[in-house]
C-alpha cells in the first residue's frame, strides 16, 4: 500500500543538546526528595493555567513489566490527572481489543483510563473498510484472541493460520502434537483449499500480523504460501513467481494480498531480566526465508510489506492526531483559550522504537517531540542507546519530575 493510503488510514481514523550522566541524582535534581515533593505531590484542585506540554508513554518497560506495574508508575500518572496534564499511551504492544487494555491497565496502575488516551500496535487497522467484507488472515497473539479484536474491528471473515492446520494437517507437518491445541478455539474455513477449482478455493484478501506470532513455523509457512500464490488463492502457485521481466521479478505481482505488520520491535521488556524477541524478529525471519527462497535483495526481490507501530512517522502523526483530541476533552473548560500544543514528552525504555520515533517524527503542527529514555526496560544502564534521547531517566516518574521541572510547572 503506498504510503498516502497508509496515512489516509492512520489519520482517518484518530479523528543535539542530549544530557547524559552515570549518576541519576546529579542528572535530575528533581530526584531529590524537596523537589520530588514540590512537582508530584497529588491535588484535587483543576490547574488555573493551561499545560501547554503533554506526555505520550509507552507501556511495557515504562509503566509495567510484563503483568507487572512498576514503582512509581501509578503516583506518576495520578498526579498527571490531578494536574490535568494530558497524556496518552503509545504501545506497541497489542493482541487484544483497546477496551480490554485499557480495562486491564487501569486495574494495574490503579487509575482511570479511557479508549481515547490509548494507542495500540493494531488501532489503526480498525479504519480499513475496504477489507472488511472480504476474507482476511490475522496472525499472532494468544489462541485466537487477535480474531476476536479484527471481528471486533467489523471484519466479517476472518481466518487464522491455526484454522487452516486444523483443516489440512499435512500443510505443517511439525505442529501436529499441537493440533489438540488449536482445536479447542480453531473454526471451519470459509472454503475449502481447492487448487482445482480455484473460483470456490479459499482465497485471502489481506494479511495482518496483529501480534507477536506464537508458532513462528506455521506462521512462516502459511504465510508463504499465501504470498507465492496465485491471486491469494491457497493451494495455487503463481506463475509469474521468478520473472525477471516483471517488477521485483515476478514475486508479489500476481494479486497476491497486501502484507501488513502491526509494530517493528525486534526486542522488548518482559518479566525476564534480559529483553526478549517481539514481532519484529518474527519478521526478520520471515523476510530471511523470503531471500532464501527468491534469491532476496541480491537478486532483486524484495519483500513488499507495510509495517505500522513506532518509530514509524504514520504512527506519530496518528497519535499525535488522538493526543490534540484529548488535550481539548480534558481542558475545555478553557474553551477558546486553550492554545497551541507546545511539546510532547515521548517516555519510553526502547531506542530503536520509543527514542528513534520521538527524535526523528516532525509535527506538522509545530510541537516538539521530547525524547526521554527510561532504565527500566529494554534499554540497560551504562550502555550507550543506539539513539541518543534528549534525557536519560532512572523511571517514570523520574521522567515526569524532570519534564514538569522544565515547563516550570508548579502545583
Amino acid at each position: 500500500m503506498p504510503a498516502s493510503r497508509a496515512a489516509h488510514y492512520l489519520l482517518g481514523l484518530a479523528s543535539r543538546s542530549h544530557i547524559y550522566s552515570a549518576r541519576l541524582p546529579a542528572l535530575l535534581p528533581c530526584r531529590t526528595a524537596p523537589t520530588a515533593r514540590r512537582f508530584l505531590q497529588t491535588q484535587a484542585t483543576p490547574p488555573t493555567r493551561v499545560p501547554e506540554f503533554a506526555f505520550a508513554f509507552d507501556i511495557d518497560g515504562v509503566l509495567v513489566r510484563s503483568s507487572d506495574a512498576l514503582p512509581r508508575a501509578h503516583k506518576s500518572l495520578s498526579y498527571l490527572q490531578s494536574e490535568r496534564i494530558p497524556f496518552i499511551f503509545l504501545t506497541n504492544g497489542g493482541g487484544k481489543h483497546e477496551q480490554e487494555r485499557v480495562d486491564d491497565l487501569s486495574k494495574k496502575l490503579d487509575i482511570p483510563i479511557d479508549t481515547s488516551m490509548f494507542v495500540q500496535s493494531h488501532t489503526p487497522f480498525a479504519d480499513m473498510g475496504e477489507y472488511k467484507n472480504k476474507t482476511v488472515m490475522v496472525v499472532g497473539g494468544d489462541e485466537d484472541r487477535c480474531r476476536v479484536v479484527a471481528e471486533k474491528y467489523g471484519f466479517k471473515t476472518v481466518v487464522t493460520p491455526g484454522d487452516i492446520l486444523v483443516a489440512y494437517p499435512e500443510v505443517w507437518p511439525f505442529s501436529q502434537q499441537l493440533l489438540p491445541y488449536y482445536s479447542s478455539f480453531t473454526r471451519p474455513l470459509p472454503a475449502p483449499i481447492n487448487p482445482i477449482s480455484p473460483s470456490t478455493s479459499l482465497k485471502i484478501d489481506a494479511i495482518f500480523v496483529y501480534n507477536d506470532p506464537r508458532d513462528w513455523g506455521l506462521d512462516t509457512q502459511i504465510i508463504k504460501d499465501v504470498l507465492l500464490s496465485h491471486n491469494g488463492i491457497l493451494g495455487t502457485l503463481s506463475r509469474k513467481n521468478g520473472d525477471a521481466t516483471l517488477p521485483n521479478k515476478g514475486y508479489q505481482q500476481d494479486g497476491q494480498p497486501p502484507l501488513y505488520f502491526s509494530n517493528p520491535d525486534l526486542l522488548w521488556a518482559a518479566k525476564y531480566h534480559l529483553p526478549r524477541l517481539g514481532q519484529g524478529g518474527f519478521r526478520e525471519a520471515l523476510e530471511g526465508v523470503w531471500s532464501a527462497l527468491t534469491g532476496g535483495e541480491k537478486n532483486g526481490v524484495t519483500l513488499q510489506k507495510i509495517v505500522m507501530g513506532k518509530p514509524h512517522k504514520l504512527t506519530y502523526e496518528f497519535a499525535e492526531k488522538r493526543l490534540i483530541a484529548h488535550r481539548g476533552q480534558l481542558l475545555k473548560q478553557f474553551d477558546g483559550k486553550l492554545g497551541h500544543l507546545k511539546r510532547v514528552y515521548m517516555v519510553g525504555d526502547n531506542p530503536e522504537s520509543d527514542i528513534l520515533g520521538g527524535n526523528s517524527y516532525e509535527s506538522p503542527h509545530g510541537t516538539d517531540w521530547v525524547s526521554v529514555l527510561v532504565q527500566t526496560g529494554v534499554y540497560v544502564e551504562g550502555t550507550t542507546p543506539a539513539h541518543a534521547p534528549r534525557q536519560i531517566v532512572g523511571d517514570v516518574y523520574d521522567a515526569v519530575s524532570w519534564a514538569v521541572a522544565q515547563e516550570r510547572w508548579k502545583a
